[in-house]
């Protein structure tokens, strides 16, 4: 009875290695579509990959909703020169995953210039076949 349950164990983790790995890749690829949207201000792209009920809470403590957060990068009240992922650990959870980054984030906020290397937490939810940001929150490195 120990071997069989032991047989059942060991076929669960390597069926479900592949569906992790592949679900790492797939959040992988969202946070870049996500970054290069944010740098070219893309908004149609950015109303798709977000969710309507998104929290995005910036390194200054100011938290936005998803309109908020778009009108800003439409104005250019906020831009984005660039956004360069330095490393990224993905944390699978079912149809959610989280995406834990260090980062480097440049370009303007209000026209004052930032520079920031910052760790970053993305909470990702899979509605409607796709993966879309429900949440943002940055920490400034010192």
């Amino acid at each position: 009875m120990k071997r069989f349950r032991f047989a059942i164990l060991m076929m669960a983790v390597i069926t479900a290695s592949p569906v992790l790995a592949g679900v790492e890749e797939e959040i992988r690829e969202a946070e870049k579509k996500w970054a290069a949207a944010v740098v070219a201000r893309d908004a149609a792209t950015l109303e798709k990959v977000l969710t309507p009920s998104l929290i995005y809470a910036h390194s200054t403590g100011v938290i936005e909703t998803k309109q908020q957060y778009l009108d800003r990068l439409k104005s250019g009240a906020q831009r984005y020169e660039g956004i360069d992922h330095e490393k990224i650990q993905v944390v699978p959870y079912g149809d959610s995953a989280v995406a834990h980054c260090i980062m480097r984030m440049r370009g303007t906020s209000d026209r004052r210039p930032f520079n920031d290397h910052i760790m970053m937490m993305h909470l990702w939810v899979k509605q409607g076949g796709a993966w879309r940001l429900a949440a943002h929150q940055t920490t400034k490195i010192p």
